[in-house]
């Protein structure tokens, strides 16, 4: 039984969606009240946002379906500084250009998975350059800054652990912090916000929000962090062949976002059901129960299901028959992941390892060997022994080449 009255709180404490809560009886006495404005931040560091940032939207998400109303903030202005947290060196200035470039291709997301409009519980989308890039310098400094003590700052896990390992913080980075903080009691301000959530490595950062606050003379605020992002065996979620997990189908298809849940481990799939999906409870529990062959099932509908929130439907179901032609059929898709490769280079032969490393199935060649000598790898179906293989236009199959490693990683060569 939960121990939570509102909604809200109940929905993201069955789903394993919370670690900290900075007051749990006052915030949970607040959802009850009436409709609350909450929000996360979203720094513009790159195109698109990762699966990582996946969870902070679904707790908006969440909130939102819960009769409240939600705020995703865009960092257009802390972009220009850059978050220094469990950072081994300082992040690479972005231009304001750029930064601009990089928001627009992170809002694609929200609109799949929040409801923008204008109604009590409608979204909004709000981007701090709007105060952060008007400040007076020295106006901030007096109104703001002073109450930061360095003395705590230095306290923070963010910061200590880069002194500790002895790596330059810029006062630029040092900053930071003070422009989140100030970035929340300016919400409050304009938008009646009170709750900021986002993953547990930002509670000091939140934290700093809710105690300027009180020092302003604002009103009391919240703060509700989610658990890091890890699987089973320990290892950071996010991370393949590839590279990152991206949320934007140009940067990480449908295809293999779809493929990236089905390769979830079999202790990590009620977890991620319930995070990732939007699949009752009840349902949830019975795909838990599936064991052994059968809960290749349950990771389909975990694969599909999570798909769907991300992309939409159509993408979702369209990866899951390619998957399923792939494997059940062993047929050739269109659908499949493609590199293409100039005709001169392939009617001339490209070595197999190269080959493999250009279609993303291995880091480096080192590792391509590894994966040939282990009997992973097939070319059109068939295995490949010879890590000294050629590939050229001989192997052209439907004017397509399938690389395949092992029995659910597969990639189209495409001469043009």
């Amino acid at each position: 039984m939960s121990a939570f009255k509102s909604d809200f709180l109940n929905v993201l404490s069955e789903r394993g969606l919370v670690h900290q809560i900075s007051d749990p009886e006052g915030l949970d006495a607040r959802c009850m009240e009436g409709p609350i404005t909450g929000y996360v931040g979203y720094d513009a560091t790159a195109t698109s946002l990762h699966i990582g940032n996946l969870i902070t939207v679904t707790l908006l998400y969440w909130l939102q379906e819960t009769g409240h109303r939600p705020i995703t903030l865009m960092g257009g202005g802390t972009s220009m500084v850059g978050d220094p947290s469990f950072r081994d060196d300082q992040r690479q200035l972005l231009t304001p250009e750029k930064i601009d470039e990089n928001i627009a291709g992170i809002k694609r997301v929200f609109g799949r998975i929040l409801r923008y409009d204008d109604s009590p519980t409608g979204a909004m989308m709000i981007n701090n350059a709007d105060w952060l890039m008007k400040l007076n310098y020295v106006d901030f400094l007096r109104e703001v800054g002073r109450h930061f003590s360095v003395n705590r700052m230095l306290t923070f896990d963010s910061v200590k652990l880069r002194l500790d390992r002895e790596q330059s913080l810029s006062f630029l980075e040092f900053n930071y912090m003070i422009m989140q903080g100030y970035d929340f009691v300016e919400l409050s301000r304009r938008y009646d916000c009170i709750l900021q959530m986002g993953g547990s490595d930002q509670w000091g950062n939140i934290v700093n929000g809710l105690d300027l606050s009180h020092k302003m003379g604002g009103p009391q605020l919240y703060a509700l962090t989610t658990p890091l992002l890890t699987t089973a065996s320990g290892a950071k979620m996010g991370k393949t062949a590839q590279g990152a997990v991206w949320l934007n189908g140009d940067l990480f298809s449908p295809y293999d976002f779809w493929q990236y849940f089905r390769n979830t481990e079999d202790a990590d799939v009620e977890r991620f059901l319930k995070i990732f999906t939007r699949l009752p409870l009840d349902e949830i529990a019975r795909l838990a129960r599936l064991k052994d062959t059968e809960i290749n099932e349950a990771k389909k509908v975990l694969a599909t299901e999570a798909t769907a929130v991300v992309h939409d439907r159509q993408a979702a179901e369209e990866a899951a028959e390619t998957a399923r032609k792939t494997f059940e059929e062993g047929a050739l898709s269109d659908n499949l992941p493609t590199i293409e490769i100039p005709k001169g280079e392939l009617d001339a032969g490209t070595g197999l390892l190269t080959l493999l490393v250009s279609a993303g199935l291995a880091g480096s060649n080192g590792e391509a060997r590894r994966h040939v000598k282990g009997g992973a790898v097939r070319v059109n179906d068939g295995p490949v022994g010879d890590e000294r293989m050629t590939v050229d236009a001989g192997h052209l199959a439907d004017g397509v080449i399938k690389l395949s490693l092992g029995k659910k990683k597969h990639v189209l060569v495409k001469p043009v």
